[in-house]
């Protein structure tokens, strides 16, 4: 088995950044994760991360939070997968 970390990072609108902190905190996944954190950062920007046990690695099929209503973003989704090598 191994661990994959999915990151979710998006950039809030103008003066969304709250708003886009909890709904990104209210997004329920179709399965529970190891483990999830949800962060903040500059520029209103907000992070998930979210921990995994998986026999596919990389190529696993695993859920995904989706990608908010336009008006809540300035940009797309940034997605990134991560294996863990510990």
């Amino acid at each position: 088995m191994t661990t994959v970390t999915l990151m979710w990072e998006a950039r809030a609108a103008e003066g969304r950044g709250a708003a886009l902190l909890d709904w990104a905190r209210a997004q329920p996944l179709p399965a529970e994760p190891l483990r999830r954190e949800t962060f903040r950062a500059p520029q209103d920007r907000v992070l998930v991360l979210t921990w995994w046990e998986t026999a596919d690695g990389l190529d696993a099929e695993l859920p995904e939070l989706p990608e908010p209503d336009t008006g809540l973003i300035t940009r797309p989704v940034h997605r990134w997968r991560f294996e863990s090598v510990g």
